[in-house]
């Protein structure tokens, strides 16, 4: 059988965060009732299309898929069950949000499967949660995270973020090492972007209110700390912004890397399959083998292993010389790609300036 992701994507939210650019906004009770058995339908429909895949990885985005009842999860759940072969060790991530769970919420999940939980915090300082928006404080946080513990969850996510409007390189430490003296088995670590249609958007455009914001070089700072800091931890960093204890790599995460097959299904929901990319509700596109080597690269280049000269042999039945020469030469020169092991891989300066390095692997 062939391996495939699935991605649940649950649009709803208590408030809108001011940086938000996802698919998600409030809802009232039966909005949310009347989505989750449409939800439930679609997954159903799917029964007959996937017989010859496997489920090896589940995750639960949104939105703030812990704002639905208990009851509302356990349909998703029986819906999926009903309709996907699932691997006894998949691995089920459910996204969370401090302050919207209990722990009779969490055993639900636990009994339903759900082994691991990412914990959207983004930062321990209260000034800088106001900023962003977020409806919970710090406190809510460390309850949230020890109620998922006292449940038997070994295997969480926090969210952080740098960037923030007011923080300093010394609040991004601070935040950096409270998390990590909690020991979470994964840590994602993100940089503030400021996307159009958000409240920061209108907010920063045209050059206002920019000295809120922290400058290049505190960024930068930011940055190289974040490493640092978490290596000394006890992390490795796997992925430009994400790093975990050995073992707690997130293989849903991988699996978009590495271009496994993927089936979204909610709303603005995304899917990978048989050579096709589509969100839900848009007509499937085809991608051309130029398309689907580019891919190959700049996703596979996130990862701090970097790519397989022999994997791309055997999917693209060349060798990567034939098709990069040329630009592969040029980023050694430059001192921004590696080899080794028959691999290409960013180097620390190469992943400074990774956004560069990937748009030259564009035809």
């Amino acid at each position: 059988m062939k391996d495939l992701e699935l991605y649940i994507h649950i649009p709803f939210c208590v408030k809108k965060c001011n940086y938000c650019d996802f698919l998600s906004a409030p809802a009232g009770e039966q909005e949310r009732q009347s989505y989750v058995e449409s939800l439930c339908g679609r997954i159903r429909a799917y029964a007959e299309s996937i017989r010859a895949y496997r489920v090896i990885s589940i995750f639960v985005g949104g939105g703030t898929p812990s704002i639905l009842e208990s009851g509302q999860i356990e349909r998703i759940f029986g819906a999926v069950y009903d309709t996907f072969r699932v691997d006894a060790d998949a691995e089920i991530t459910m996204e969370m949000n401090p302050g919207t769970v209990t722990k009779e919420k969490l055993l639900v999940y636990r009994r339903l499967g759900v082994n691991r939980l990412s914990i959207g915090l983004q930062s321990a300082e209260h000034e800088e949660l106001k900023k962003l928006g977020r409806i919970h404080t710090y406190g809510d946080f460390l309850a949230s995270y020890q109620t998922a513990r006292q449940a038997g969850f070994q295997n969480i996510n926090i969210d952080l973020m740098s960037g923030i409007p007011c923080q300093t390189l010394e609040s991004y430490e601070r935040s950096l090492k409270l998390i990590a003296e909690l020991e979470p088995e994964h840590i994602s670590a993100y940089s503030l972007i400021i996307e159009e249609g958000t409240p920061f958007y209108e907010r920063y455009r045209k050059g206002k209110h920019v000295d809120e914001l922290p400058d290049e070089d505190t960024e930068r700072e930011m940055y190289v700390c974040t490493k640092e800091i978490l290596e000394s931890y006890g992390y490795h960093r796997y992925e430009i912004s994400n790093y975990a204890e050995p073992g707690f790599e997130c293989r849903h995460n991988l699996g978009y890397w590495n271009r496994t097959e993927y089936l979204g299904i909610g709303t603005g929901a995304s899917s990978f399959m048989n050579h096709q990319r589509w969100k839900e509700g848009e007509e499937p596109v085809t991608l051309t083998r130029q398309e689907e080597i580019e891919e190959f690269m700049f996703l596979g280049l996130r990862k701090m292993e970097g790519v397989s000269r022999a994997d791309f042999h055997r999917i693209f039945g060349e060798e990567m010389e034939s098709v990069y020469k040329n630009v592969i030469a040029k980023m050694k020169k430059q001192s921004l790609l590696d080899e080794k092991k028959n691999r290409l891989f960013l180097t620390e300066r190469g992943i400074d300036v990774s956004n560069y390095v990937m748009s030259e692997f564009l035809f």
